[in-house]
């Protein structure tokens, strides 16, 4: 049985649509590796949903019909509202919330005929770069269980890595689904803010927000791609576009493509393995045809900064609607007033309740200029920097993904620390791009380095073989056990 677990997305796919395998032997397969598992990566596990949703794909498929995920079996970050089933955002606030709709992203799963194996653990409201602030307890990651997995979407990156379902879905307002992909040695892809719709997202940014796979392989990452995004009416933030093939487009090949690497994402000091990793995806490229070259993103400084001054904003207002009045968790009280702040301060946990009390400061009369809308000012210019380098011609941007290797639960109890793991992946956002984690290397300690690709804006398709010319240099990465 652990055999299937070993199959990657586009094998298990294949070998169902050859009735080499059934999705019942699959879902089974997993199941079993989820029970036997301590890396605290689901919240919810729906096995029996899961059996029944794979006994309708095999007669899907036996009958020579189904969908592009037939039979597959997937896992969903615990934000994506699924209906009829628990939805936590792994706060304390939501624990006994149970949607009665379902996320346009995982209906388009379902749709494709993949199967639910059940809901990841993560970040508190996806809030977090290390998986520790879940109201569930922390993920582990499967290279070394002292070790955190990332976040916000730590418990898809370790199931993933962990061989607890076939691919994962994710979020990234900051990083949530690169920085956890290159600390657990696997594939994460960020889309275009408007590819995938946000409707039935947990929001925590909303303007920053956008759902993505978590993935073994590149190949993964554009089949689950392709199935998740779509524009949607109710989510005005998606964007009317052709979604393309992006499975196809892992043949477009690299030679000729120009490849900027900004001078200002070297850090100081900048720690060696990871200047060496860096070196060492030039050469994979340049070897593979493509033209790299010095570029400069000039405002990145202050990407950090001002993204940790938009996304708390917008996170106290989206987060007001947790009042204990209308679904979720209630703590009575006398009163209305102390009805609202009994509830808010047993269900969310510290970190939230920092983000809320930060955002509700720079909104604040006599506050909202000199912070909020600086900080917008400051992610026009660094979105402006982006563009000037793309309309010079450059294909994508490579980065390091990280500025180090998974490190131990605990180790970084100053919260400014923690912010600083987001400090390659935080631009991408501000300028609303797609950008792609790929494992390319090893620490001195053995454990997963990831590098980034940036792309132009809805061109994902533009980032696929760049990321597989990565891929095929760099080699897959499996953590020792598995």
């Amino acid at each position: 049985m652990s055999a299937l677990t070993e199959l990657t997305l586009a094998e298990a796919r294949d070998r169902l649509a050859a009735r080499e395998v059934t999705s019942t032997e699959l879902t089974d397969a997993y199941l079993a590796a989820i029970e036997a598992s301590d890396l605290n990566a689901y919240i919810t596990v729906t096995g029996e949903r899961a059996r029944d949703m794979a006994k309708a794909s095999d007669a899907r498929l036996a009958a020579g019909e189904g969908g592009a995920l037939e039979g597959v079996p997937l896992a969903i970050k615990d934000l994506f509202c699924t209906e009829g089933v628990q939805t936590t955002a792994a706060s304390n606030i939501l624990r006994d919330f149970v949607p009665t709709y379902e996320s346009t992203v995982t209906a388009n799963l379902w749709r494709a005929g993949a199967v639910m194996l059940g809901k990841l653990n993560l970040d508190e409201f996806a809030m977090g770069s290390s998986n520790e602030t879940s109201a569930y307890g922390p993920v582990k990651n499967p290279w070394n269980e002292a070790l955190v997995p990332g976040g916000s979407s730590g418990g898809s990156a370790a199931a993933v890595a962990g061989r607890l379902c076939a691919a994962a879905t994710g979020t990234d307002t900051g990083g949530s689904i690169r920085q956890p992909a290159a600390l657990t040695g696997t594939v994460g892809l960020k889309p275009t803010y408007g590819r995938c719709s946000r409707w039935g997202i947990v929001a925590f940014a909303s303007s920053l927000d956008q759902a993505g796979p978590i993935t073994r392989t590149v190949r993964d990452a554009a089949i689950m791609l392709r199935e998740m995004a779509s524009v949607d009416e109710k989510d005005s933030t998606s964007v009317d576009l052709p979604v393309p093939d992006y499975e196809a487009a892992l043949e477009a090949g690299v030679r000729g493509k120009r490849i900027g690497v900004p001078r200002e994402y070297r850090v100081d000091p900048m720690p060696e393995a990871l200047e060496r990793l860096w070196e060492k995806g030039v050469a994979f490229l340049r070897d593979a045809g493509a033209e790299v070259v010095p570029v400069s993103l000039p405002h990145t400084k202050y990407a950090l900064p001002a993204y940790y001054i938009v996304a708390p904003a917008e996170a106290s207002s989206n987060l007001a609607r947790y009042d204990g009045v209308r679904y979720g968790t209630r703590v009575n009280a006398d009163d209305i007033v102390g009805m609202y702040e009994a509830t808010r301060a047993a269900g969310f946990g510290a970190e939230v309740k920092r983000r809320i009390l930060i955002g509700t400061y720079v909104l604040s009369a006599g506050y909202y200029d000199a912070y909020y809308l600086r900080a917008q000012k400051v992610r026009t210019l660094i979105k402006r920097d982006f563009e000037t380098v793309f309309a010079e011609g450059i294909d994508a941007l490579l980065t390091p993904t990280t500025p180090g290797p998974a490190f131990a639960m605990g180790a970084k109890p100053d919260p400014v620390e923690m912010y600083l793991n987001d400090i390659f992946t935080v631009p991408v956002n501000m300028a609303g791009l797609p950008g792609i984690s790929v494992p390319a290397g090893l620490s001195d300690d053995g454990l997963p380095l990831g590098l980034q690709l940036i792309g132009r804006p809805f061109d994902e398709a533009g980032l696929m073989p760049l990321a597989r010319a990565l891929e095929d240099a760099s080699g897959h990465l499996t953590p020792p056990g598995f």
